[in-house]
């Protein structure tokens, strides 16, 4: 039974390093790196995910948005974060990753608030586009810093489990706004929105300052003090040798003159972005889905039934129902990731992504009408296509580990390509 239950553990968290000095360690960085990149995206993506959720409870009405208003929002907010990825990315090799994560923390947790005293949709353009700015780093900043710690073979799982702190900030922000409204609906004379964007940013302080006191940069910068000086060489020692590379004008003949950022972009675009969908509304509307992933990030089943008349939903089921997507996400997240780290097949998720997409996208569009038990289960199924996250990022990584300033540019890209294609999404004609 011993062996059994050792076999298992092996197999769903990876084999414990070898001595126990470097379990140690790995420890610490679990801890301590980890942790924080894993709460810092949960706010990142609870002040994304609440847009919606204010939208679906009164904003709308309050702000007198119209027909392609939450379309041009988002767009705005898309294309802040788009331009400012590979520049955020590559301020991490020059501006130290433990003032550079707090710092972007705090500045779109400040907007987040800002946001409640918006009294238009002119308003939310210019928040939006500057909180995608702020939170450019976040995404493939740290899977920059997971790559400069971890090994390929602890790498899946950990990128799934950072990715899941988003999905974890989707249910949340859904189940707090309903509580919100509920209880906060007309206090001191605001909105219950309102109350949700003033609590989403206050949720970002703590955050910001234990990454100011205990983030520790990467294996070859960190001075963190629970680092011994054997911890920080061994820290290095065990990932594989690299050449000492530098952020200058060379970066572009490294980067172009390679094929990595090429098959990178073209694996990661097409697996999410090719089997694009539109998703047709009822009477109210439309909303057009850039990629699946968009149903999640964009809330688009929360919209969908925002503009459903028969059946009618209440701000309540509006809020909750949305999360069986969510937690379809967090199980296709960590299931793929032990896959991959078991097996090393990285390119099999992306298979199982493709053909839950394909069914997805067929149930929505060529099903219609369809029954509202078939139209849940299609959003629902839409949350396999964030098994990709994990998986192709950490592929990436394990890619370009010999230049960290190529590294960057190849993760900021595929993110960049993947926003830039969801912002022209939402205006493409159905």
């Amino acid at each position: 039974m011993g062996h059994f239950w050792k076999k298992t553990r092996n197999i769903l968290w990876g084999e414990p390093p070898s001595t126990r000095e470097e379990r140690k360690l790995l420890f610490k960085i679990d801890w301590f790196v980890l942790s924080f990149v894993c709460l810092q995206y949960f706010s990142n993506y609870l002040d994304r995910a609440n847009l919606a959720n204010a939208y679906v409870s009164g904003m709308k009405e309050a702000l007198n948005m119209q027909a392609h208003d939450f379309n041009n929002v988002n767009s705005m907010f898309t294309v802040g974060y788009t331009i400012a990825q590979i520049p955020q990315n590559l301020l991490l090799h020059v501006v130290p990753p433990r003032i550079l994560f707090p710092l972007n923390t705090l500045i779109w947790g400040s907007l987040t608030m800002v946001t409640a005293a918006a009294t238009n949709v002119r308003h939310l353009y210019v928040i939006r586009f500057f909180q995608g700015m702020a939170e450019a780093s976040t995404f493939v900043g740290a899977h920059f810093i997971m790559g400069s710690w971890y090994k390929e073979s602890e790498l899946g799982k950990r990128g799934a489990i950072f990715s899941s702190a988003a999905q974890v900030a989707t249910i949340f922000s859904g189940v707090l706004q309903a509580s919100i409204y509920h209880n906060l609906n007309g206090l001191h004379g605001l909105a219950g929105f309102k109350w949700l964007f003033i609590i989403c940013g206050l949720i970002t302080w703590p955050i910001a300052l234990y990454g100011f006191l205990c983030f520790p940069d990467t294996p070859e910068t960190t001075s963190a003090r629970y680092f011994s000086p054997e911890e920080r060489k061994l820290a290095i020692s065990r990932l594989p040798p690299k050449p000492k590379t530098k952020l200058d004008l060379t970066l572009i003949r490294r980067v172009l003159g390679r094929w990595r950022i090429y098959a990178m972009c073209l694996i990661w675009f097409s697996t999410l972005k090719l089997l694009s969908i539109p998703i047709s509304q009822p009477p109210a509307g439309k909303i057009v889905g850039g990629e699946l992933e968009s149903i999640g990030s964009n809330s688009l089943m929360a919209l969908w039934m925002k503009a459903s008349v028969d059946p009618k939903y209440t701000v309540q089921k509006i809020n909750y129902y949305p999360a069986g997507g969510t937690v379809v996400a967090i199980a296709a997240l960590l299931g793929t990731a032990v896959w991959t780290d078991y097996t090393s097949k990285r390119y099999q998720v992306n298979i199982l992504i493709a053909a839950c997409m394909l069914i997805s996208s067929v149930i929505l569009l060529v099903y219609n009408p369809i029954s509202t038990a078939g139209k849940f289960f299609a959003f629902y199924l839409s949350g396999v296509s964030y098994a990709g996250q994990a998986s192709n990022f950490g592929w990436a990584n394990d890619l370009a580990r010999d230049d960290d300033q190529e590294r960057s540019v190849i993760l900021a890209a595929m993110n960049m390509m993947s926003n830039a294609f969801n912002a022209w999404a939402r205006h493409c004609p159905i």
